[in-house]
């Protein structure tokens, strides 16, 4: 165990990044918390304020990610400050993205269905930087041997062919697929050879004149939604609490 962690953690410098993205999961998870607390009307938690007004923790994730980002590019990520300074910038990250759907609304929907968007980019961002920990390179660099790293062309035509594949995905609408696509190779091409969600881009633009494809990716976009939205809902209320069904609104038409 010593080994590994002398040659995968500290020799590659990766120390800050595992400890970001512990802080980062850490601080999430802790926040969640004392949020259903607060909500439930338990613990000695509440909402911060200041002359009437609702202090978002999101303001002090920004601060905290600041400060941590430049910390960090000021450090050696071999020494003390490094880590500390990759520490702070985890707990503001995960400050932050807890509200990624107020920012994205600019509205406050973190109880509502909206407010489902936070869960998934936080489970987003954590699955891809440990990919990114475990040793995964973007476009599936890593997987060339010796003699094709040297062919510089064998390198770039395998970088823009994942490239294209992950591009191609998300056209079709297929975004978790293009993401991790973008790191770990051939993934990307399960979503650009398989039909495009309704709605998106290649569907607009190339099932326009072609009903029957429009109908099987319809078809098999419910069944997909069908099958797998009342686990995810499930997980996500798990992870972040249960969304308020009054918090539901009726559409803006201004």
């Amino acid at each position: 165990m010593g080994h590994w962690w002398e040659r995968n953690i500290l020799e590659p410098g990766k120390l800050p990044l595992l400890l970001a993205l512990t802080a980062f999961v850490v601080t999430f998870l802790v926040t969640r918390v004392i949020t259903r607390m607060i909500r439930a009307g338990r613990g000695p938690f509440g909402n911060v304020k200041a002359g009437g007004l609702h202090i978002h923790h999101v303001v002090p994730g920004v601060l905290l990610t600041v400060v941590g980002g430049f910390g960090a590019v000021a450090s050696d990520r071999h020494g003390a400050g490094g880590a500390v300074a990759a520490v702070v910038f985890g707990m503001g990250v995960g400050l932050v993205l807890d509200e990624f759907a107020l920012i994205l609304h600019l509205d406050d929907v973190y109880w509502s269905a909206e407010g489902r968007k936070s869960v998934e980019v936080v489970v987003l961002t954590a699955a891809l930087v440990l990919l990114l920990l475990a040793g995964f390179s973007p476009f599936g660099v890593n997987d060339l041997t010796r003699d094709e790293l040297q062919d510089r062309g064998s390198a770039i035509g395998t970088i823009a062919g994942n490239f294209v594949f992950a591009l191609v995905a998300l056209g079709k609408g297929k975004t978790r697929i293009a993401v991790f696509g973008a790191i770990v190779p051939l993934v990307a091409i399960v979503g650009a050879v398989r039909l495009a969600r309704p709605g998106s881009p290649w569907a607009r633009r190339f099932y326009g004149r072609r009903p029957r494809a429009r109908a099987k990716a319809a078809l098999r976009a419910y069944r997909h939604d069908r099958r797998w939205a009342r686990p995810r809902r499930a997980l996500q209320d798990w992870i972040g609490g249960k969304p308020d069904p009054r918090s539901l609104r009726l559409p803006d038409r201004r």
